[in-house]
């Protein structure tokens, strides 16, 4: 495993971690305790040392798993994300007492005095136009509750705005199928030392290369589901990209790019930008992580290889993801 520094935080974490949406249990399935830890125990001993959770995550219960695996591992860094277990998502949910309420319950839930990292969970895009809210998040950090903060953005341009306050990170989806980040926005943060999480970097598994036409998701996984942002938005399933074409477009990127281990390869691509502090698949059970945290062994992809990316992205794509995120 290697380390890369985590924005201006001091932190020095794992460039693959783990995102703990599904942990302890697939998308549509319920929750494990004990897998879900030992999915964190078998990320540690593979060297990742930062995990992404959220409050709204599995009704709080990752948060909670993630809580009792820091007792004995007081060396993992965190961040927690704050406000989408709030239904509707609006931006009144993200106002300074809202906030207030939202850290309070986290550092609750994970049995901790201060949380590492805060990020506001895919605020509405108005949120980012009320600086009371950020100003709130700097009195919380000063008050030692937290003691850095940032967003997790659905667009472009909110992670551009978030950039004028104090924000030490963005989470953000890039993948092989969401280039736009790395044409304007990654350079930005470099400037100001904002780290930069790369989120549902596999597009929701399409960029495993194991999908078909035929592959069947349960009613209840998001897959199924929110296919046209039925319940969120819809970049946040398959990265936006209509089903067919993606499935199309991953079994072209794997053939084109010569590879039987297609997810791995899409993580390191996320990898070849120096601006992203960590990339973090998820995992609902140990045998997953060792997929994931391969992919920090792998070779650069050449030149030649980035380029068969962008020649597929433009191809299959771009058209209308690369215009609406």
């Amino acid at each position: 495993m290697h380390y890369r520094k985590f924005g201006d935080t001091g932190f020095d974490i794992s460039e693959v971690s783990l995102g703990t949406w599904q942990l302890g249990g697939k998308w549509g399935a319920p929750f494990d305790e004990q897998d879900a830890l030992d999915t964190l125990a078998e990320a540690y001993d593979q060297g990742v040392n930062f995990f992404d959770t959220a409050d709204g995550y599995q009704g709080s219960l990752s948060e909670k798993a993630v809580g009792k695996f820091l007792q004995t591992h007081p060396d993992v860094h965190f961040t927690t994300k704050l406000g989408r277990k709030e239904e509707p998502l609006t931006a009144e949910r993200f106002d300074p007492q809202h906030v207030d309420q939202y850290v309070d319950a986290s550092r609750q839930n994970m049995g901790v005095d201060a949380l590492d990292m805060v990020l506001l969970h895919c605020p509405p895009t108005e949120v980012y136009y009320s600086p009371e809210t950020f100003f709130e998040l700097d009195r919380l950090k000063q008050a030692g509750k937290i003691r850095h903060y940032g967003v997790s953005v659905e667009k472009v341009e909110q992670g551009i705005k978030a950039l004028d306050y104090n924000v030490s990170a963005v989470e953000i989806i890039f993948n092989m199928f969401r280039l736009r980040p790395a044409d304007l926005f990654f350079d930005l943060a470099k400037k100001q030392h904002v780290g930069i999480l790369a989120r549902v970097p596999l597009a929701s598994g399409l960029l495993t290369g194991k999908f078909t036409a035929d592959t069947k998701f349960a009613a209840d996984d998001h897959r199924a589901n929110n296919r046209n942002g039925e319940h969120f938005d819809k970049g946040e399933t398959f990265s936006g990209v209509d089903y067919l074409t993606g499935v199309k477009a991953a079994a072209e990127l794997q053939k084109r790019l010569g590879t039987d281990n297609l997810a791995a390869t899409a993580l390191r691509y996320i990898l070849m930008n120096d601006a992203v502090s960590a990339v973090i698949p998820g995992a609902s059970n140990p045998t997953q992580i060792e997929r994931n945290t391969s992919a920090a062994d792998l070779p650069a992809l050449t030149p030649d290889q980035m380029a068969i990316v962008r020649d597929v992205y433009d191809q299959y794509v771009k058209n209308p993801v690369h215009y609406l995120w």
